[in-house]
């Protein structure tokens, strides 16, 4: 199971590199929106995993990325894994499992574009990266590590995940988390909630859901009270985003709102992972965006426009969107 490798030196050589942490898994969803997943009659096959749309959103808007993760030694994880390398991921951090499979997960898109997750993932093989697995040198190599909850749910992988981060933090990294709250996989609500706050205060940057931030305060996510419950000293910047109705962002010295884009969704899957890959790109080439509002704001529209273009079309890879695509949809707009 030894690491693949994309060319330790030309790794060391990259500036602002992102690298992410986590689950990489099949998505199969039905060819036909707007059903459940026993009335659908085909799936398509596309490739998921937040931590790995997130790599792959980095890439594609011209930054810098490397993914760390464990893969079934199967057909499907040397696909995914051909998938990073050809949307230019660095892979060196990617193992094989010849014990386990590859995390697949069917998503039914319901008729408002918004997702049902059923996994299996009974153990898959991304539960079961190991510390002495770690590539260590890849991590300590990052501007940004980012990760999200997922890894967190089960041995070994939380031990690695916390591991990872730790030595992230000892290199003087960027932490980025954003938790991805998917409760079919965690035991119960409450170990949930107590398994993504349990590393809340380690992050640098935190950027949550609206549903999220309900899920985790139990109150309503409008109220500004609940949002600045999740706050702690030492955070840098907590985003909250607000689905088409654009997003909220939350520093020690200001605050703010960013308005969204109108556009024809077909499919939510992925879009808060281009919001969060784009807005990694820009704090990776200048991190003075955490105190200079003006810039945050300009990144966030940015941001904002990315996430609504990768709402129409389906799957997550493959509807990341280009610099250029963001930049015609902001123009369009006139905002």
């Amino acid at each position: 199971m030894a690491p693949l490798g994309d060319g330790a030196a030309a790794a060391a050589a990259t500036p602002n590199l992102v690298v992410s942490f986590g689950e990489m898994l099949i998505d199969f969803v039905p060819d036909v929106a707007g059903v459940s997943l026993a009335e659908s009659g085909g799936f398509v096959k596309a490739p998921g995993g937040a931590p790995a749309n997130v790599a792959c959103a980095i890439s594609k808007l011209g930054g810098s990325s490397a993914f760390v993760g464990k893969f079934g030694d199967d057909e499907f994880g040397h696909m995914l894994v051909e998938i990073l390398k050809k949307n230019g991921v660095n892979a060196e951090g990617c193992l094989f499992d010849q014990h386990a499979r590859t995390a697949l997960a069917f998503v039914t898109l319901k008729s408002n574009g918004e997702r049902e997750f059923m996994f299996y993932r009974n153990p898959s093989a991304d539960m079961l990266l190991t510390e002495a697995e770690l590539n260590l040198d890849l991590i300590r190599r990052a501007k940004i590590f980012h990760y999200g909850s997922i890894s967190l749910i089960t041995e070994p992988c939380r031990s690695a995940h916390v591991a990872a981060m730790r030595a992230a933090k000892a290199a003087g990294i960027l932490c980025s988390y954003d938790p991805n709250v998917r409760l079919p996989l965690w035991p119960s609500e409450e170990a949930a909630r107590a398994g993504i706050l349990s590393i809340w205060k380690e992050a640098d940057f935190i950027k949550v859901s609206d549903d999220e931030v309900a899920f985790l305060t139990q109150g309503d996510a409008n109220d500004e009270k609940n949002v600045l419950s999740l706050w702690f000293d030492g955070l840098k910047l907590l985003i909250v985003t607000d689905g088409e109705k654009g997003c909220r962002y939350f520093t020690k010295d200001f605050k703010g709102s960013i308005p969204g884009f109108a556009v024809n969704t077909i499919d939510t899957t992925g879009a808060g992972d281009a919001f969060v890959g784009s807005l990694l790109v820009n704090i990776s080439k200048d991190d003075s965006i955490f105190h200079n509002e003006e810039k945050l704001r300009e990144a966030l529209k940015f941001s904002n426009a990315c996430g609504a273009i990768c709402t129409t079309k389906k799957g997550a890879i493959p509807a990341l969107p280009t610099v250029a695509a963001a930049q015609e949809l902001i123009s369009k707009a006139g905002n």
